[in-house]
C-alpha cells in the first residue's frame, strides 16, 4: 500500500524554525502535486500549502505566508516544509498528501489523495 511518511516534527520555542520532510519509497513525489496540511484537535484540517509538479507553482495560506515554504528535493525525492517564525497557534499535527490535479491551487487542495500518517508540531515556550 502506498503511503506518504512525514518526518522532522518536534517541540520548538516561539519563534523558532522546524523542517518538516514528506517522503515515498514507492512513487515518485517528483510526479505528484503535493499538499500540506495541518490539524489541531477539535478543528477541521486546514490546507496550509501546495507545490505543483513545476517547482515555481507553490501557494500558501494566509496563516502561514511568509513564514512557511515549500519545495521539492528532487535527488531525495521529498518534499519539504521550512518553517519559520513559528508561533503556539501553529501547533498541530502536520500532514502531507498527494494531490489529485498535477498543479498546486485551492481546487487541487480539496482533492487529497495518498495520506502520510502526521508528524506533531508542538511551538511553546
Amino acid at each position: 500500500q502506498v503511503q506518504l511518511v512525514e518526518s522532522g516534527g518536534g517541540v520548538v520555542q516561539p519563534g523558532g524554525s522546524l523542517t518538516l520532510s514528506c517522503a515515498a519509497s514507492t512513487i515518485s513525489l517528483n510526479a505528484n502535486a503535493i499538499g500540506w496540511f495541518r490539524q489541531i484537535p477539535g478543528r477541521e484540517r486546514e490546507g496550509i500549502s501546495c507545490i505543483g509538479t513545476g517547482d515555481g507553482d507553490t501557494d500558501y495560506s494566509d496563516s502561514v505566508k511568509g513564514r512557511f515554504t515549500i519545495s521539492r528535493d528532487h535527488r531525495k525525492n521529498t518534499v519539504n516544509l521550512q518553517m519559520n517564525t513559528l508561533k503556539p497557534e501553529d501547533t498541530a499535527v502536520y500532514y502531507c498528501a498527494t494531490l489529485l490535479p498535477w498543479t498546486c491551487s485551492d481546487y487541487a487542495m480539496t482533492h487529497p489523495d495518498i495520506w502520510g500518517q502526521g508528524t506533531q508540531v508542538t511551538v511553546s515556550a
